[in-house]
């Protein structure tokens, strides 16, 4: 907590120093009808030791789910982190703003920013990617204004099997800048590969998502070839957890790739902050936004050093040339995925996923038996299902009262799916959580 402990001969002298005689007359120039002109409603301020308990009276409150009792995805997942990550990441010589200004004064740094680009690029079968995003919902707006730019062309096709937190960013950014986004529905759980066909001319890019927000696998393959046949971009964004068992976007034929680091060792935290990435093709290099580090030597001598390749930000470089002004890099956050990926390796990172893979599918099976629930589509599926059960929000609601973050209902954002909740699995789900959720919700359906 930080104190501000000026006194009232303290904010007099340094009205003062400038020339002004009150409070009010430095803020003279805000017009009178924008101000609030009454003191703040707030309570009165309490000392330190009270406001330590109040705040810790507060925190109280939250309920906590590391048990392994979370069955909640939807974009954010409740992954195992080693110790290691956490004892490294806490280091001082980390503990700096979430986006380094200059960058290029700490080999540190550029080293570390270097090694996640090059592990993101492993994941997604792309050439060259980025020092980070500030989140995948983000990531995936650059991705697309990135197409736009790039094809001159004002549509946008993407699937409603997209994060619908992600595609309200996307109409968020073109709502007024005359680009048109047509959204493809999902048909039983996968968005369908002839409608896209009918769709896609005249369209800058198509994005789907995979495994899409309802769990789905899509064929990303037949969604470039159609994209491309048209003359369009294909985009994807991704689970990079999934991608340790999955055929990656770049072998799938698409050109951009974009997704959320949360799961690479970063903690739920509320909702961040976390670090989303983008990769693309070598040829498309100059059309990523934000910053590249690159990989270079001595101009005497064999060492490796690190530098700025590209930095396509509007503080670099002439503004009407940035391919972006609104991009920055997490790079405390994507430091975390670093070491996640380094600590983990290839290896363990492909048995989070089977594991993952595993739980899912034991749980989806262990819940088709359970009298009033049916599991509705038979696409194959990553770590994420739907589950058809009665009254949802209110059954959602007893599994909370006996402690099971039971799953997201799915109406609020899709109208068709009344009765239906998403629901998801981790290497974190063990046995023993999976049979005590499915009989707590066999018992809160009766």
């Amino acid at each position: 907590m930080d104190y501000i402990q000026n006194t009232p001969a303290d904010a007099d002298a340094m009205l003062a120093s400038i020339g002004a005689k009150s409070i009010d007359e430095l803020f003279s120039a805000i017009p009178e009808a924008v101000r609030l002109n009454r003191p703040l409603d707030l309570p009165p301020a309490l000392a330190e030791q009270d406001l330590l308990a109040h705040l810790q009276a507060l925190a109280a409150r939250n309920r906590t789910f590391d048990a392994g009792r979370c069955f909640l995805g939807a974009g954010a997942y409740n992954h195992f982190i080693p110790a290691v990550v956490d004892a490294l990441f806490s280091r001082g010589e980390f503990l700096s703003s979430y986006t380094p200004y200059q960058a290029e004064a700490s080999q540190g740094t550029l080293q570390h920013i270097f090694e996640f680009q090059t592990m993101i690029c492993e994941l997604t079968g792309m050439d060259v990617a980025n020092a980070s995003h500030y989140d995948g919902g983000t990531a995936l707006e650059e991705a697309v204004a990135m197409a736009v730019d790039l094809t001159d062309r004002r549509k946008v096709v993407i699937s409603s099997g997209v994060n619908p937190q992600y595609r309200a960013v996307v109409r968020s950014l073109f709502r007024h800048l005359g680009v048109q986004i047509v959204e493809v529905a999902q048909v039983r759980g996968v968005t369908p590969v002839a409608t896209l066909r009918d769709v896609v001319d005249g369209a800058a890019c198509v994005v789907l998502q995979n495994p899409n927000f309802l769990g789905g696998l899509e064929d990303l393959a037949a969604a470039s070839e159609i994209a491309h046949a048209a003359g369009a971009l294909s985009v994807a964004s991704v689970n990079p957890v999934s991608l340790a068992v999955l055929k990656p976007p770049g072998e799938c034929g698409c050109d951009i790739a974009v997704g959320e680091g949360q799961p690479l060792g970063i903690e739920m935290g509320f909702g961040g902050p976390w670090a989303g990435f983008i990769a693309t093709r070598m040829e498309r290099i100059r059309g990523l936004p934000g910053r590249i580090v690159g990989a270079t030597k001595e101009l005497e001598g064999e060492r490796r050093g690190f530098c700025l390749t590209l930095q396509a930000r509007e503080q670099h470089i002439r503004r009407e040339k940035a391919s972006s002004n609104i991009c920055t890099n997490q790079a405390l956050m994507a430091l975390r995925a670093t070491l996640y990926l380094e600590a983990l390796g290839p290896g363990g990172l492909r048995r989070v996923a089977e594991l993952c893979v595993q739980r899912a599918h034991e749980l989806a099976e262990k819940l088709a038996h359970v009298p009033g629930v049916k599991i509705p589509y038979a696409a194959p599926f990553f770590h994420e299902f739907v589950a058809e059960i009665p009254h949802p929000e209110q059954t959602l609601a007893r599994l909370l009262e006996q402690g099971f973050l039971g799953g997201l209902a799915l109406q609020p954002l899709y109208r068709d799916l009344r009765d239906h909740v998403l629901l998801c699995c981790t290497e974190r789900n063990t046995g023993a959580d999976i049979d005590a959720f499915v009989a707590a919700l066999a018992e809160a359906l009766r």
